[in-house]
């Protein structure tokens, strides 16, 4: 079985601002789900609030001090990645979960014509 291939909509993951520490977990664990292994708390967890089979990926990189989220969605033939950012509250911003809709929005009418 081939790996899913992953589509960035947004964001990157390099050093900096991630350390080297953080970015080489953040590869493996997308290379599990892009072998369609399902990642669980707490690495991952469901993000209904965005849509159906999406999820945020969770990486604390306590070599910078941040956490950080890859906000993703598991299609049947791609990882499609919407954000990435530096979570600095509990819940996660209405301006990222915008966001993130908005562009699986775009990406579906785009890759549906």
């Amino acid at each position: 079985m081939l790996d899913k291939p992953l589509v960035w909509l947004h964001g990157e993951v390099k050093t900096p601002p991630f350390s080297a520490e953080a970015r080489i977990r953040v590869g493996f664990l997308l290379r599990e789900i892009q072998s369609d292994v399902m990642l669980s708390m707490p690495d991952s967890r469901q993000m209904p609030s965005i849509g159906r089979h999406c999820h945020e990926l969770r990486i604390v990189d306590s070599e910078t001090d941040k956490t950080w989220r890859i906000v993703y969605r598991i299609d049947r033939d791609a990882i499609v990645i919407a954000e990435v950012f530096a979570k600095k509250t509990q819940k996660t911003p209405q301006k990222v979960i915008d966001v993130c809709k908005k562009r699986f929005k775009d990406y579906d009418r785009i890759t549906q014509e």
